[in-house]
């Protein structure tokens, strides 16, 4: 499995939490985001994430920006993208099962470290449903 990672400033200790976990579950990882606190414009560093996943270079994506917002709303701009943005374990289970998000945005500003991990965890290891859903989720492209 490979995931591609991005994030802004607000993410940067997330996202060096988020690496050590999938390095040490042996996933390998594509990193894109910033290592600094210095402030960085967040679609420079979600695109990347963006494409790799669309282009299935990628399994899944985790996006992190101070809301999560501006990560979810740069990457959802990529036609074979479904990034959620979520807050708590329970949104990512419904964005799995329910949306078969393929990116997860976390925002860094809203949420602890650990619980970032759990939703990580959770995005991993949620299964989408499909089903009736998979309907819905083909008329999400635009027409």
């Amino acid at each position: 499995m490979k995931i591609a990672i991005g994030n802004d400033h607000a993410g940067t200790d997330y996202k060096l939490a988020i690496v050590g976990l999938l390095k040490s579950m042996d996933i390998e990882v594509s990193n894109y985001g910033t290592d600094g606190t210095d402030a960085v414009d967040y679609a420079d560093f979600i695109h990347p994430v963006a494409k790799e996943v669309a282009t299935g270079e990628a399994d899944w994506g985790i996006i992190i920006c101070g809301s999560g917002n501006g990560a979810a709303m740069t990457a959802n701009k990529h036609q074979e993208i479904r990034a959620a943005l979520c807050w708590n374990k329970e949104i990512v289970s419904l964005a799995r099962e329910h949306n078969n998000a393929n990116i997860l945005s976390l925002p860094a500003r809203f949420i602890a470290i650990p619980q970032a991990l759990e939703m990580v965890r959770t995005f991993l290891n949620t299964p989408f449903e499909g089903g009736r859903h998979q309907r819905r989720i083909d008329k999400i492209p635009c027409y």
